[in-house]
């Protein structure tokens, strides 16, 4: 199902009020849990996903030396063991080293559907910019530590320890669960989604599906709100270039090709996309701050109040929330030590809010840029998707199992600032829902950077609320 309407987070907006009017005493009678109160011990399914996401994380799956076919096969063997069918399993793939795993639960077949998606790619980790192996699992301090723990091989090996516990316990729901680890999610021309969806449509094809793109907000040790994303950002990224005729170093002159690209970029540091707010940011907004008890939050949801705005633009994430955003991510320029450059470049990606049109922010950019000698490249068009829709059903299993597990806790139907392969599902016509139940400290995000880690405490706690919701949506008549 897709929205129709020009305003296609309208549905979104109704549904949260929905929610909100009907769960707003609760959240905000009820304590909310904290990350130092006492952790349940694991149980031998916790301690399962933990080998799964140590075994994942010692796979090296980047794109410039890594195998992502190695980790597929690897788990396609703990399925067969663990009893699935040969011909349930299948490893496959356009690329040797990019591999896709497809593992399908069969069930009674009297509902389309659903699955899991997650991708087992990772981005490129140094170690030289960790404190210690990005490559070599560690748990210290009650967190796991290692390339992927948060982004996305700690939802795979759940994913993947449920699935192994459902087959061993002989579930059989009524319609099928299919699992799919893809590859290319993060740095590559391939992309294992959209492969699968154009050459193997019949191995995902399903009624909806749940991924990547939500987690559990952490503010100041408090657990906050579950998060389930709707929709995301579009990712588009532009290059900016200034050339010269360059010379010999020993002569330099005023008009300098990296000179010119630094004041470009010092321009772009500096400027900001004015605040757009959609019907499930504003709604985000004016819910949280009931919880939050902000009246920057409110001020913003109610009027768009530039001041309090610019108060919440402060933190990452509700900078992101506000706006589009477009930040410089990479440099080159020169080509010897003793000459003056002939070129300097750099790479701007955008994460565009929905309903934007990229030709107006390539506008724009040029606008901030100011200099026409730097040239401007869009790098790829890409397309949009249409939000899921947050049917009764769907949010009334997410708002059930979220209230069991942690009393207080809303479920927020949100927008997410960053990109998913969700996208490639929902132009295809399959409903995606970014949630996983794991949560996390919101102003220490530490996907794609120096010493990714994952609560161990919320690592377990989102392998049982996605055992939960997997076995409700899958038993739904």
């Amino acid at each position: 199902m897709r929205f129709t309407t020009a305003f296609p987070f309208v549905a979104a907006a109704v549904s949260l009020l929905t929610i909100a009017s009907c769960a707003g005493s609760t959240s905000q009678a009820a304590p909310r849990p904290s990350t130092t109160g006492a952790a349940r011990a694991p149980n031998a399914n916790d301690l399962y996903a933990r080998e799964v996401l140590r075994e994942l994380i010692e796979i090296n799956t980047t794109e410039s030396t890594g195998d992502t076919t190695r980790a597929a096969n690897a788990v396609a063997a703990r399925l067969r063991s663990a009893g699935f069918a040969e011909s349930d399993v299948h490893v496959l793939g356009e690329e040797p080293r990019h591999g896709n795993l497809v593992v399908r639960l069969r069930g009674r077949g009297t509902k389309r559907p659903l699955l899991l998606l997650a991708h087992v790619d990772v981005v490129e980790a140094k170690r030289e910019d960790w404190t210690f192996d990005p490559f070599v699992f560690r748990e210290k301090d009650g967190f796991f530590y290692g390339r992927g723990t948060s982004d996305d091989k700690d939802m795979a090996a759940i994913f993947v320890a449920n699935m192994v516990r459902m087959k061993k316990e002989g579930f059989v729901p009524n319609r099928d669960i299919i699992l799919a680890l893809t590859s290319g999610e993060e740095e590559s021309t391939f992309n294992g989604v959209h492969w699968l969806l154009e050459k193997h449509r019949d191995l995902i094809d399903a009624e909806l599906a749940l991924n990547e793109g939500g987690s559990g907000e952490i503010k100041r040790g408090k657990y906050v709100a579950n998060e389930v994303q709707t929709s995301e950002k579009l990712f588009t990224s532009f290059e900016i270039e200034a050339k010269n005729k360059g010379g010999h170093s020993s002569l330099p002159e005023r008009d300098n090709a990296i000179y010119r690209l630094s004041e470009a970029l010092v321009r772009l540091s500096k400027f900001a996309f004015p605040v757009e707010l959609n019907d499930t940011t504003r709604v985000y907004f004016e819910r949280l701050s009931t919880i939050e008890h902000d009246p920057d939050m409110a001020a913003v949801a109610r009027n768009g109040d530039a001041a309090a705005a610019a108060r919440l633009s402060e933190r990452p994430f509700y900078n992101a929330t506000l706006r589009t955003t477009c930040v410089a991510t990479l440099l080159a320029g020169g080509h010897a030590q003793n000459a003056l450059p002939q070129s300097a470049k750099a790479t701007i990606n955008c994460r565009i809010l929905p309903g934007t049109d990229p030709a107006r922010v390539e506008e724009t950019l040029r606008g901030v840029i100011g200099d026409p000698r730097v040239e401007l490249r869009r790098l790829a068009h890409a397309s949009a998707a249409p939000p899921s829709p947050l049917t009764p059903e769907f949010m009334a299993a997410v708002e059930s199992i979220t209230s069991a597990m942690w009393p207080g806790v809303p479920a927020l139907p949100v927008m997410l600032t960053a990109a998913t392969d969700g996208a490639h599902l929902r132009r295809a016509g399959i409903a995606c829902y970014g949630l996983s139940g794991e949560f996390g400290d919101i102003d220490d995000v530490r996907a794609h950077g120096k010493d990714e880690r994952v609560l161990v405490r919320s690592f377990y706690e989102g392998r049982e609320f996605l055992d939960r919701l997997v076995r409700k949506l899958a038993s739904a008549p």
